[in-house]
């Protein structure tokens, strides 16, 4: 039994060390870290909120990186930074993940002071877990070393003040920079001890701000000592010009590491003799201890305790400067968040008063604990519902010192659909037949769009020209570029009019989205209740039972979905399926397709009743009305008019004769094939075959029925013929567009069911 207790003891200290225990070392070692690893080291709380977000995120994924009108709307993958490992995840969308990194990345960039950043948006939305999440993410990033940040904590040999010398005459400003350039050797200076042994040799006093150890460098000296420590490299070119690093230069230490300086000072006569009692330690961050991360309630009650003090400490430094008024330990609770995050859930109830009481502190960065003014930077975030607005409409000098950053209802369907993976398995996609659960994720997001955009009706101008792929909202094209993708159904013209301009206008629409409509919690509710009616083991969901329950089991929820819209989804949805089964049903000889259109081309050269020897296939043609109709309606349609079809004729008679025969091929040596005429003819000859691939089939039961049958003993008794165009026609389902068999056994019958051939024969 012991060996197994002294086993599980042995494991703990092994990987408490591997985790690596971090203990207080000197200011010069501190220095030499600082050297290594300069921009690391250098960092207050919102450059490390920075770095964190980044590090999370990484780099953001463009799908048009060559598009010269692109805005840098990416694709950033939060999971790492919301999801993993957490009890409750919380999903970004696009428009969340790019309005956050745009913030973060201006609170670097810009001069930092105080400011207030309220997340704003609905109930049910995710705010509660999207803060949780993001503290306990930064809680996590601090505890690395790619995270770590550093605090002074004054290490003071009692024997040395007490036994002070006559101080070096030196200039104040050569005395630090021989520090940084000789320091005093580690080995002069008296190991920490442990017990009661560090009572008697020192007294250890931590900063209870968590200042910056570089902030112990007097303010009007610390130009010159980086000067000094750093080469003239790009990083110190940054650090004396850049706004993130405004704060050296311009923060002060707190009361209580100034009046240690300065105490010190007057004792020793010497900066570096006060810098060796200067030690650094990690900044631990520990939200439950309130230490670095604070976060409020609406519920929880103020403190009573305003100021906080250290009585066995402040008797220890009475006893060590014999002065009870040089150094006052004492400090309020906003210090323990100093160069931190204090954060309020809600502004409600008790959380009223203390964002008020933010007011001077934001305002000024200072704040009064009795007699002293104490230093507060901190990273403040707040949430709050729309309603909540009106407690900080009176203090107009208190709004210019907010950032509000909207968290509205999600807006792109493929992180709703990931949603509904989370709650409810990420195997449900397989109980869909394709685009269905997307569907009705478009179906929630409807309800928190605005029904008009002025953004979308001054590019696309008339909405019914896409009727086929949208509605007239343009909704379903909205939701497309919130995703991040450009329609491929959009027009040439139209693509190339959405401008960098254009695209900012349909994402600032996003702004004011969101807002109402079906909340989160809603719509899992919904998806829940839309699941359970029709996932089935012999039978996936389609567009008919998303209609359904759109329609007939929830008809209450008809009021927030937009008038026509379900009507379009099932459109956009019914072509969309139509052309995978042509695409999957078609199959043709190309050598055949290229020698009709060559020995069309050539035909319209002569007379009808003509006999000639095509010169590019070498066939004798009878040319004939028949011959040339029976063509024309491959590349034409079999319902033109015989004006049209004799236009069509006259027109490829002139475009051959007088650029394809005289300019392509006599001058430019191109072959028939590779022309323009030709290639023009071609296309519309495949696309024409495609369009009538089922027409063989429509009236055909036996073709249903095969479909039906298809993998199983009943297949083999149908025509051959049939069963090779079935079995193409899954197959090409299957690899083509990723469904399984029976996937694309049923959205064929879906297709063949409702007519989708016949409903869209004249569009």
């Amino acid at each position: 039994m012991s060996d197994h207790i002294n086993n599980a003891i042995q494991y703990l200290d092994q990987s408490v060390n591997e985790r690596g225990q971090r203990f207080p070392i000197s200011f010069q070692d501190f220095l030499k870290i600082l050297l290594e690893k300069p921009q690391a080291t250098i960092r207050n709380v919102f450059q490390v909120f920075h770095d964190m977000i980044k590090t999370y995120l990484s780099e953001g994924v463009d799908e048009y990186p060559n598009d010269p009108e692109s805005i840098h709307f990416v694709f950033y993958d939060c999971n790492r930074l919301f999801v993993e490992g957490s009890d409750n995840p919380f999903f970004a969308d696009r428009l969340f993940a790019n309005r956050l990194v745009n913030h973060v990345d201006a609170l670097k960039r810009g001069a930092q002071q105080n400011k207030l950043y309220i997340f704003e948006g609905p109930y049910g939305c995710g705010k509660s877990t999207f803060l949780n999440n993001l503290l306990r993410k930064f809680e996590e990033y601090t505890r690395t070393d790619a995270g770590i940040r550093y605090e002074t904590v004054w290490r003071i040999d009692r024997q040395m003040v007490n036994r002070f010398t006559e101080a070096d005459r030196k200039p104040l400003a050569q005395q630090l920079t021989d520090f940084s350039a000789d320091p005093m050797s580690s080995n002069d200076i008296m190991p920490p001890m442990a017990g009661s042994f560090m009572s008697e040799y020192y007294i250890e006093i931590p900063c209870p701000s968590h200042d910056h150890p570089l902030l112990m460098i007097p303010k009007e000296l610390r130009r010159g000592f980086f000067d000094h420590l750093l080469e003239n490299n790009e990083f110190k070119f940054h650090l004396f010009t850049d706004k993130e690093y405004n704060w050296v230069f311009r923060d002060n230490a707190c009361t209580i590491c100034t009046s240690l300086y300065h105490s010190l000072l007057n004792k020793l006569k010497s900066p570096q003799k006060v810098f060796e009692a200067i030690y650094v330690r990690p900044y631990m961050h520990n939200r439950r201890l309130g230490e670095g991360i604070s976060v409020f309630n609406p519920g929880d009650k103020p403190s009573k305790e305003h100021i906080h003090t250290n009585p066995m400490l402040q008797n220890q430094i009475n006893t060590l400067f014999r002065d009870s008024n040089q150094v006052k330990y004492i400090y309020s609770r906003y210090a323990k968040t100093n160069n931190g995050i204090y954060a309020l859930m809600d502004v409600k109830s008790h959380n009223v008063d203390r964002l008020l009481e933010l007011h001077n502190i934001i305002s000024e960065g200072v704040h009064k604990v009795g007699e002293i003014e104490e230093n507060v930077t901190s990273l403040f975030i707040a949430l709050m519902n729309p309603e909540d607005k009106k407690t900080i409409e009176d203090f107009q000098s208190f709004s210019d010192r907010i950032e509000y950053i909207n968290i509205n209802y999600v807006l792109d369907l493929n992180t709703e659909v990931e949603i509904y993976r989370n709650i409810f398995g990420k195997y449900i996609d397989r109980n869909f037949l394709p685009r269905v659960l997307h569907n009705f994720a478009r179906v929630i997001i409807a309800t928190r769009l605005n029904k008009h955009s002025d953004a979308l009706i001054e590019w696309i101008g008339d909405p019914k020209k896409y009727r086929l792929y949208c509605d007239e909202n343009l909704l379903l094209l909205k939701m497309e570029i919130f995703t991040g993708h450009i329609p491929g159904w959009l027009t040439e013209e139209d693509r190339n009019r959405f401008t960098a301009k254009r695209r900012r206008s349909v994402i600032t629409e996003s702004e004011t989205e969101g807002k109402s409509g079906l909340s989160g919690r809603d719509s899992i509710k919904i998806f829940n209740q839309f699941y359970s009616t029709y996932a089935r083991e012999d039978r996936l969901i389609n567009m008919s039972a998303l209609y359904d329950f759109f329609t007939k089991t929830r008809k209450d929820l008809s009021a927030l979905i937009p008038e026509g819209f379900l009507d379009s989804l099932v459109r956009m949805y019914d072509y969309a399926v139509l052309q995978e089964v042509k695409e999957s049903l078609y199959y043709y000889n190309e050598d055949r397709i290229a020698k009709d259109i060559q020995n069309y081309i050539f035909a319209t050269n002569f007379e009808i009743g003509a006999t000639e020897t095509c010169i590019y296939t070498g066939e004798k043609l009878e040319i004939t009305e028949s011959f040339l109709e029976s063509i024309e309606n491959r590349l034409l349609g079999a319902n033109v008019s015989r004006e049209t079809r004799q236009s069509f004729r006259q027109t490829t008679q002139k475009e051959y004769t007088t650029q394809t025969l005289t300019q392509e091929i006599m001058t430019e040596g191109k072959s028939i094939n590779e022309t323009a005429l030709f290639q023009s003819l071609y296309d519309r000859y495949v696309y024409n075959l495609k369009e009538k691939a089922l027409d063989p089939f429509l009236d055909n039961e036996n073709f249903r029925q095969a479909i039906k049958d298809y993998n199983t003993d009943a297949f083999k008794a149908h025509d051959k013929r049939i069963r090779d165009d079935v079995s193409y026609l899954i197959e090409n389902f299957c690899t083509k567009y990723a469904y399984t068999e029976q996937g694309a056994k049923e959205v064929c019958i879906y297709v063949i069911d409702n007519e989708l051939a016949t409903k869209f024969a004249k569009t």
